[in-house]
């Protein structure tokens, strides 16, 4: 559940392959050696500045690892570096480009989208006056490459696609 635009967003449970894409994403991450003090997390919470009735649980999120140790249930999205949705084979197109919204207006500095319908990625960044300056679109086999502090490449060859079908 999440309150997007004021609006209430509901999700099915995810999938095992949608569970997949996010597992190889976060030990990627991992792996790659994020910058001291920041790690990835998951069912974890953004407030929208200053309406803290307004939120966003991405698939995935890096922030301070202070996180752990935060007694809040709402992370600032100053404080997110990158987030990551992986879209569910229900959601539509509208659903999506309202989250990139609200991820934009929040000022989080980059936002990962996974396709696994399609087997296609979108990486949103330098947001500016609640859109996203650079948007670069992509498909698995592609790698996609982090902007800082990150800075790290992240493989997409061997993300599940839903249905098993890559297109």
């Amino acid at each position: 559940m999440q309150i997007v635009g004021g609006k209430l967003v509901m999700s099915p449970t995810p999938r095992g392959k949608h569970a997949g894409v996010i597992r190889r994403l976060r030990r990627q991450l991992e792996a790659a050696g994020m910058p001291g003090g920041l790690d990835a997390y998951e069912v974890s919470s953004i407030a929208l500045p200053d309406d803290p009735d307004d939120y966003v649980t991405p698939d995935l999120v890096v922030l301070p690892t202070e996180w752990e140790e935060d007694d809040n249930w709402l992370a600032d999205p100053r404080d997110a570096v990158l987030a990551v949705e992986v879209v569910s084979p229900s959601e539509k197109s509208r659903e999506i480009r309202d989250k990139a919204d609200w991820y934009a207006v929040a000022q989080v500095p980059a936002l990962l989208v996974v396709d696994p319908r399609k087997s296609t990625w979108t990486l949103h960044s330098r947001p500016d006056n609640g859109a996203y300056r650079d948007v670069l679109s992509g498909k698995f086999g592609d790698v996609v490459r982090l902007p800082g502090p990150l800075g790290v490449e992240i493989a997409t060859d061997g993300l599940p696609s839903y249905g098993g079908v890559r297109e």
